[in-house]
């Protein structure tokens, strides 16, 4: 019997033991997309607890706490902090071969040394214990991304939002390196006329620029991707349910913009039109500067009406959906690739049902210009979780090249989730050790580590244009 959370965690080989520790684990972390707050890092804040740091804003584990019959106060609501660490105590040991178990101790371990288990009985020392460490200069912000080996980080940026925080670490020096992401789903979001309008005056604000029309609404935007670019940006992001891809005329979207700005009704086609026509002109955009773009599909958000009108969006309560994927991603990639207008593509599924699907379709738009143009991005979400991880591995593998595949991300708004790299990692190593000792793969440990690094590391590094 293995004992838990060792060095040969995940690792069932000798052969998974080499390529792990020989080859993957020593390699610096490319954090390309995140939701960290970048005012933290530039502030370089240290948390008054360990509450703090993990707790808030997490809600993979509010979900978990809920699930175990944890009142709403101690998760969400105002209970002091050493209380809602208790209640968080006592909901994990229920998570066992829930992924919560694994990197619950995974990140006591790496950041804290801490090998004890936590439970009622342990909470006390190791809230204490943590939390003082917290204090420390080594265990502000960015000595928490130093201490796991993060090369550059990627949050996740409105267009109306200011990227002060990003200049200021960059002018301070910092060895961190800290790079905006577009990310213009509120500019799309035509199902709320009101809210879009609202959010129409503060882009107004921000551009310094009158929106009567839709000419001024893109001019406008459009002066945001040059400000993202002048502050280091070359990706993009959008979270939808699937892509759309429409049939519309620019008259059309001009009509149905006006009636945004009039507060008039939008037909539920004229919406989609309005939100296919602004994801492909942002797609150009992406284009023209030789940006990433990602796309994030497949997410139900917003399912318990009661508890969003309560606690709000982003509070746990999204899920996975069962949208119709492969003809509106498929329309839209080709529209780009047939003009010659398609950026470096990062496509992630939420629904595993539609694994290979998404790795087929990233094979038709590859075309030899650069390895890997279009990727089947990480697991991510509800299946960034070891079974999650191995099944998207094994349809890229089968459907793809695994080898040009540029591996993990965190997705995360902790600054203690780095060690899902490492996790990730252990998996991947795992699973062509496999292979391995199966007679399935030649015993060539010193080019399947080279392969385990290039997804690891080099292959991220060679696909983005991050300026280090």
């Amino acid at each position: 019997m293995k004992n838990f959370l060792d060095e040969d965690f995940l690792l069932h080989s000798d052969a998974a033991l080499q390529l792990y520790h020989d080859y993957a684990k020593q390699l610096p972390i490319i954090d390309y997309h995140c939701h960290l707050p970048p005012e933290q890092i530039a502030g370089n804040i240290n948390f008054a607890n360990i509450t703090q740091a993990w707790l808030y804003g997490d809600h993979y584990k509010w979900r978990a706490m809920r699930a175990n019959g944890v009142d709403e106060s101690y998760i969400t609501g105002g209970k002091a902090d050493k209380d809602k660490f208790e209640q968080w105590a006592a909901t994990v040991p229920y998570t066992l071969r829930n992924p919560l178990y694994h990197w619950t101790h995974l990140e006591l371990q790496r950041y804290f040394g801490i090998t004890s288990r936590l439970m009622p009985g342990t909470a006390d020392f190791i809230y204490d214990d943590c939390s003082a460490k917290l204090q420390s200069p080594e265990y502000n912000v960015q000595g928490l991304i130093h201490k796991m080996n993060v090369e550059v980080i990627c949050t996740t940026d409105d267009p109306t939002d200011s990227l002060t925080h990003h200049e200021q670490l960059r002018k301070d020096g910092s060895a961190v390196k800290m790079y905006p992401a577009f990310r213009p789903d509120k500019a799309m979001y035509i199902e709320d006329v009101v809210a879009l309008n609202a959010y129409i005056t503060r882009l107004e604000e921000v551009s310094n620029t009158s929106i009567v029309n839709l000419n001024d609404y893109l001019h406008a935007l459009k002066s945001r991707h040059h400000y993202f670019a002048a502050n280091g940006c070359t990706v993009s992001d959008h979270g939808l349910e699937h892509i759309y891809a429409e049939e519309y005329t620019d008259e059309e979207i001009r009509e149905i913009f006006e009636k945004v700005r009039t507060e008039k009704p939008v037909s539920n086609l004229e919406k989609v039109k309005f939100k296919s026509a602004m994801l492909y002109t942002f797609a150009l955009w992406d284009h023209e500067k030789g940006w990433v773009q990602q796309f994030h599909l497949g997410a139900l958000r917003n399912n318990n009406s009661r508890l969003l009108t309560k606690l709000g969006p982003d509070t746990g309560f999204d899920s996975i959906g069962d949208f119709s994927q492969a003809r509106p991603l498929s329309k839209f990639l080709n529209r780009l690739d047939k003009e010659d207008r398609l950026a470096k593509t990062i496509i992630y599924n939420l629904n595993p049902a539609d694994n290979e699907m998404m790795a087929a379709m990233i094979g038709n738009f590859n075309d030899g210009s650069v390895a890997g143009k279009v990727q089947f991005g990480s697991a991510w979400w509800f299946l960034d979780q070891k079974d999650g991880m191995t099944k998207q591995l094994n349809a890229l593998s089968n459907m793809g090249l695994l080898s040009r595949f540029i591996g993990m991300l965190t997705d995360s708004r902790s600054f203690l989730s780095f060690p899902r790299h490492e996790y990730f990692r252990r998996i991947l190593c795992n699973l062509f050790a496999e292979d391995i000792v199966n007679g399935e793969l030649p015993n060539d440990i010193q080019w399947t580590g080279k392969v385990i690094q290039d997804i690891c590391y080099y292959n991220a590094k060679n696909y983005f244009d991050f300026k280090h």
